[in-house]
């Protein structure tokens, strides 16, 4: 039902844009006195905030982000380099010539916004429950969609979270991050193993 409508709204929208697109999409948010902008000119662009959720689960290397979210390389490089000039990553040398990519205290800031953006998608664009758990791991309750542990009523940071598999969650992928996700894995340390 929510794909049908979907698909509708998109098919509406490409006959008032028109095939060729001749509605173009302003490029930055300049004109706008507004802190939403702003935090869309860092976090706005497709993809960003999916490649910033997997570096918060766990992600370090290109090339786990690379296979996990089936992102073209270009893209991919574009987004971790705009991710750490905007200061949300850092990117660092694990061997020679190598490196990845560990969340900043800025990014782990927009924790709350992500986990808003995935129980907002859960409720309204899936159907039936909930995909993963995040899990306090001082009280080991699951945090309701506000991201409030019920047992103890903080906010936990990414930081004090486990994901656990949730009962929706189905094992379409095989790529090492959706393998390793499969089993309790404490927030912000390294995936896949």
């Amino acid at each position: 039902m929510v794909a049908t409508a979907t698909v509708r709204r998109r098919s509406a929208v490409s006959a008032m844009v028109g095939v060729a697109g001749s509605m173009p999409l302003g490029s930055d948010y300049d004109g706008q006195d507004c802190a939403l902008a702003r935090a869309l000119e860092v976090v706005g662009e497709r993809w960003t905030l999916l490649v910033l959720r997997d570096c918060l689960f766990g992600v370090r290397r290109f090339s786990d982000l690379l296979a996990h979210l089936d992102i073209s390389r270009a893209v991919l490089a574009a987004r971790l380099a705009d991710l750490v000039d905007a200061g949300l990553l850092e990117r660092h040398e694990y061997r020679p010539g190598r490196h990845d990519y560990r969340v900043t205290r800025a990014g782990e800031e927009l924790w709350p916004a992500v986990h808003a953006l995935m129980s907002w998608g859960e409720q309204h664009r899936s159907e039936g429950e909930r995909r993963r758990l995040f899990v306090h791991v001082g009280c080991d309750t699951a945090i309701d969609p506000s991201g409030t542990c019920p047992r103890c009523g903080t906010r936990p940071g990414p930081g004090d979270l486990e994901i656990r598999p949730g009962p929706a969650l189905r094992h379409r992928r095989d790529d090492p991050v959706s393998r390793a996700l499969r089993e309790p894995h404490r927030m912000l340390t390294p995936l896949p193993g």
